[in-house]
């Protein structure tokens, strides 16, 4: 997200996005054909993605990232307003599978289905909300209950 966001501001360039920066070539190599990959597919542009979270941590995005210590101070802070206004949903968290984290920001339901449902209605709500035309989520949780 702050990488993201950098770049949109113009801070970063994308290295290492394949999207952003990436080209594909276009018949023979002898015809030089090799346009960046964002012109030549129908990709959505880094001003339109919008984000979102869950976790079980209610942190916004720059508190945890600061948290983190991942990020250079400098880098952080030129996002920092950014990153502060993405605040994590209530996650579907289970102290059974990860011990080490006890979360204030978890959903609670009668069952594993009522929780499936309210992240469902979750995504239905940021969808409308941001008035978008379709959603990408990308996992990026611990689902190993022995590490």
């Amino acid at each position: 997200m702050a990488g993201v966001e950098s770049i949109r501001r113009g801070y970063s360039k994308p290295i290492g996005s394949l999207t952003q920066m990436a080209t594909i070539r276009l018949g023979k190599r002898t015809e030089n054909r090799a346009p960046l990959i964002k012109d030549f597919a129908p990709l959505a542009m880094l001003d339109d993605l919008v984000f979102g979270a869950w976790d079980p941590i209610p942190d916004d995005a720059y508190t945890a990232a600061k948290k983190a210590g991942v990020l250079e101070a400098a880098d952080l802070e030129r996002v920092g307003d950014f990153l502060k206004g993405i605040k994590p949903m209530p996650a579907v968290f289970d102290n059974h599978y990860v011990t080490r984290i006890n979360g204030a920001n978890v959903k609670t339901g009668k069952t594993k289905r009522d929780l499936a449902e309210q992240l469902r209605q979750d995504m239905r709500d940021f969808k409308a909300k941001h008035n978008l035309d379709r959603l990408v989520i990308v996992w990026c949780a611990s689902t190993v209950i022995f590490i």
